[in-house]
């Protein structure tokens, strides 16, 4: 048996759902940890684009168990119509789909607190999709969610959902002066999601460990990336959850010590949805080039996504946090016909106050540890190292040695910069448009 984690790298976006849907041909699970709906994992299987939110890409694989932890927020009206949507398009649910009792649930008034919220902050926006992930787990945290296990017991739901909305209409009538929302209207919605996904819900901690213990393969799958991670990313314009992979832990309830392989997720270039800082971040030609080619808008909300260069300062930040086993880097194609490639080295940070101790007053001093400050980071600018860019292409390519020189020489430069090796190289959208260079099942086999 051998465990892989899968985490996105950088803001997310990286394309881990074609990645996860590759590796799944080797797993028996699949399992996500964290996040919501907010999350878009976009595959393509021949002509067909599917795009998932909160099932894991492995259902589109026959035989697979899946399953949605404890880490997760669900909406269960966005869940349901996941599956019916699904199913519409012959895909199977039952006894290889199950969701934790212990997930905490979105609820209405979430997604009217999440918008609220945003609105007020005018120009300090987050950029949240506004689908209540936030507030879900500030309730989870403060002790006062609702989770899944709870819309099974129908007295004690009603009298959880009384409570909150009692503080909570108060304060949309008072302070953001919109209409209460009804308790009545909210318990019988959500009585008849419960009939719907209850032959779903179990206790997957024992599940998921017990399925260890059988000596199953699990492909642990996250959302959204390391560099959003709730600790460790660019706070306050980070998601809600622990991005990175200590979160299989926590949203799984399976130990470290099950965990036999990390795969980061690296795009090629960079890009960002939302608010905050972003280092190498293009406002020219280049940028809008990088978005068209590679299609970077949102999965889920179809924004267009911020577009910059790779930066190696933020990837070795998420490094340290996950300890990689290896990478797997993706959207390589979009980089062609470039003349030459920008990799960002390190930040050149010039501090106001003249306070830094690593510079000669009032001169700028050269960064190579990802800032944990905001406002930091929001005026540093990138120190590139210039490679060569090829003419030819490289979308399909299956091997490395059909590669064009100068994309194998990046490919290199990534790696040995990193210190982390390359194990998978996507060269398209398609499953089948990669190059599996070390499978990470088979590696974390050998290294046990």
């Amino acid at each position: 048996m051998a465990n892989i984690v899968v985490v996105g790298a950088q803001w997310g976006d990286e394309g881990k759902g074609k990645i996860v849907d590759l590796l799944t041909e080797n797993a028996d699970v699949v399992a996500r940890f964290q996040g919501g709906h907010n999350a878009g994992h976009t595959v393509k299987i021949k002509n067909r684009e599917f795009i998932l939110h909160l099932i894991p890409s492995g259902i589109l694989h026959r035989g697979k168990t899946c399953i949605i932890g404890n880490g997760v927020v669900i909406d269960p009206r966005a869940l349901i119509d996941e599956i019916e949507g699904l199913k519409r398009r012959n895909i199977s649910f039952g006894k290889n789909f199950y969701i934790s009792g212990r997930a905490h649930v979105i609820m209405p008034y979430h997604n009217v607190l999440d918008n609220m919220h945003e609105q007020a902050k005018g120009k300090k926006k987050i950029g949240t999709t506004g689908r209540g992930i936030g507030p879900a787990y500030v309730d989870k945290m403060s002790r006062a969610g609702i989770r899944m296990t709870d819309l099974l017991d129908t007295r004690g739901f009603r009298e959880k959902l009384k409570a909150n909305l009692t503080d909570i209409n108060f304060l949309l009538v008072n302070k953001y002066k919109t209409k209460k929302i009804s308790i009545n209207k909210v318990y019988t919605e959500y009585m008849e999601y419960a009939e719907y996904l209850a032959p779903f819900i179990t206790d997957t901690v024992v599940l998921a460990n017990r399925l260890c213990e059988k000596g199953k393969n699990i492909l642990f799958e996250g959302a959204q990336g390391t560099m959003l991670d709730i600790d460790h990313g660019t706070y306050p314009y980070v998601t809600s959850s622990s991005a990175s992979a200590g979160g299989v832990c926590t949203g799984l309830g399976v130990s470290p010590r099950r965990l036999d392989g990390i795969l980061g997720i690296v795009k090629a270039y960079t890009t960002r949805v939302g608010s905050g800082p972003f280092p190498t971040e293009l406002h020219d030609k280049v940028g809008e080039e990088l978005r068209l080619k590679g299609g970077e808008y949102g999965a889920t909300t179809g924004r267009p996504r911020r577009c910059g260069w790779l930066d190696t300062v933020g990837l070795n930040h998420s490094i340290s946090i996950n300890g990689f086993t290896g990478i797997a880097l993706t959207k390589l194609d979009v980089l062609d016909g470039f003349d030459k490639i920008k990799v960002c080295v390190a930040y050149k940070y010039k501090d106001p106050a003249n306070s830094c101790s690593c510079s000669k007053k009032g001169r700028a001093c050269r960064v190579t540890d990802f800032p944990q400050q905001v406002s930091v980071l929001d005026v540093c600018e990138p120190v590139y190292k210039e490679l060569d860019g090829w003419k030819e292409s490289t979308q399909g390519v299956t091997r490395m040695r059909d590669l064009p020189k100068q994309a194998r020489a990046y490919i290199d430069y990534i790696s040995e910069t990193l210190n982390v090796q390359v194990d998978l190289v996507s060269t398209g959208q398609k499953r089948d448009q990669g190059i599996m260079i070390n499978n990470p099942f088979t590696k974390a086999k050998k290294r046990r």
